[in-house]
């Protein structure tokens, strides 16, 4: 009887996992002797505040593949036909949303081994039930340009997508934090004034930062109270006389 693929969420920061994350995955991931990983050293931090049974040492963690070929992924499917469990977890968040994983994801539903998604917390669903944008229709686009006028440019296409056809969408993407600062400038620069963005910063830590505001409001606003904090921006367009979002 082949074993079970878990897909264990990370934390977003440094906070007490309890505090996050539902009894069942904590006990799960406890459970787990081998591991495939984002990144070993970030995987370590979050197994040992877990408080796992064994030491780190006799847990067998290997990194993620940097390569999705059947090769490189084969010695993890040979141990879940084995009967082995196995857990796999990214650096923060969800693993295989907006973060690696989903290559291993596929080649185990391939050799018809179960995928059991666990609980925990997503950055951008979290950000999203928070910012009160549309929920129906949603897409995340990842990192923007770094350069000036090409961040100005991508952030003009999405809130052209935010408000395109006969429906309305929340654009949703993400900033290396030090440059936090910077992108609600260029937000407000670039947007339509009536345009709503919100921002989510620190979610499920104790410094968690929610705010949303129209572009034109940003640009009199403090951003560098978001700088170097990991954060979602989400966008939509509204109605420049009202305010009102575009439905």
């Amino acid at each position: 009887m082949s074993g079970v693929l878990y897909l264990v969420p990370n934390l977003l920061g440094a906070v007490a996992p309890s505090a996050v994350l539902p009894q069942r995955t904590i006990d799960v991931a406890r459970g787990l002797a081998r591991w495939v990983v984002e990144t070993p050293k970030a995987a370590r931090a979050f197994l040992n505040s877990l408080g796992m049974p064994v030491p780190l040492a006799e847990l067998d963690i290997a990194p993620l593949p940097r390569a999705a070929g059947a090769a490189e992924i084969s010695p993890i499917i040979a141990a879940l036909r084995n009967g082995e469990d196995v857990g796999l977890v990214s650096d923060a968040g969800c693993p295989g949303v907006a973060d690696p994983g989903s290559a291993v994801v596929a080649a185990a539903h391939a050799a018809g081994v179960k995928v059991v998604p666990l609980v925990g917390p997503s950055a951008i669903l979290l950000a999203l039930m928070a910012a009160g944008l549309d929920g129906q229709h949603f897409c995340f686009h990842g990192y923007l340009p770094v350069k000036p006028e090409a961040r100005t440019g991508a952030l003009r296409a999405l809130e052209a997508q935010s408000r395109a056809g006969a429906r309305t969408e929340t654009e949703i993407f993400i900033e290396t934090p030090y440059r936090n600062a910077a992108m609600l400038g260029a937000l407000a620069g670039a947007l339509k004034p009536s345009t709503i963005v919100c921002i989510a910063a620190d979610l499920t830590l104790p410094t968690e930062l929610i705010e949303r505001a129209s572009a034109r409001e940003w640009g009199k606003r403090d951003a560098t109270r978001f700088d170097r904090r990991p954060a979602i921006f989400l966008l939509q367009a509204a109605d420049s006389s009202s305010g009102q979002l575009l439905m």
